[in-house]
């Protein structure tokens, strides 16, 4: 994997971007496809990828940052500077890959709170990179994750909507200053 576009793996005092919480009807809201990819997608894609940096994330969607679009950052190696950050724009998962797995998911809008949820093992996922090029992998465990958690926001989707232990969501949530009535369950 290529990647033309990268930034210093650091964490700024001031991030370009704010990060929505939860709560916040902005992060419900599905985001619309990107029809060009140029130097503005580009220098989203920039200050995404610090703002992520800049809150320890391994993954930011645009409509995170308050952006209507259908794109997301993800690295899940914040802490090796040789390996590039991913830039997906229009995202598509294509299938699905081996059962589901319990994984503990957090989220950049939902600060403190931990829980586990299930999500496939891999995925074969389609979108343009940083060039406007298409591109197909393949990926799995964290990065499979860490992807479909993404997407997920793209569709107006937290991870929150997914946990299956309502007990201990509610605990979690109530710890860190946020309420279930803002989870919008799915099954």
């Amino acid at each position: 994997m290529v990647a033309t576009l990268s930034v210093p793996k650091v964490k700024l005092k001031h991030p370009p971007l704010r990060i929505h919480q939860m709560g916040d009807k902005v992060l419900r809201q599905p985001a619309k496809r990107i029809s060009q990819v140029n130097d503005e997608i580009r220098q989203l894609a920039r200050d995404m990828l610090q703002t992520m940096y800049s809150s320890d994330g391994i993954g930011l969607a645009a409509p995170q940052v308050g952006i209507h679009k259908r794109m997301i950052v993800v690295d899940p190696y914040p802490d090796k500077a040789d390996v590039p950050p991913l830039v997906l724009i229009n995202p598509e998962i294509r299938d699905y890959i081996g059962e589901a797995v319990a994984g503990q998911e957090g989220c950049l809008s939902i600060p403190g709170v931990f829980c586990e949820v299930m999500r496939p093992a891999g995925i074969v996922v389609s979108f343009k990179d940083e060039t406007g090029r298409p591109r197909t992998i393949q990926a799995d465990d964290l990065l499979a994750r860490v992807i479909q958690h993404e997407i997920d926001h793209l569709n107006g989707v937290l991870f929150v909507d997914l946990v299956e232990n309502e007990l201990v969501l509610d605990q979690e949530l109530r710890k860190h200053g946020f309420h279930m009535q803002d989870v919008q369950r799915r099954k």
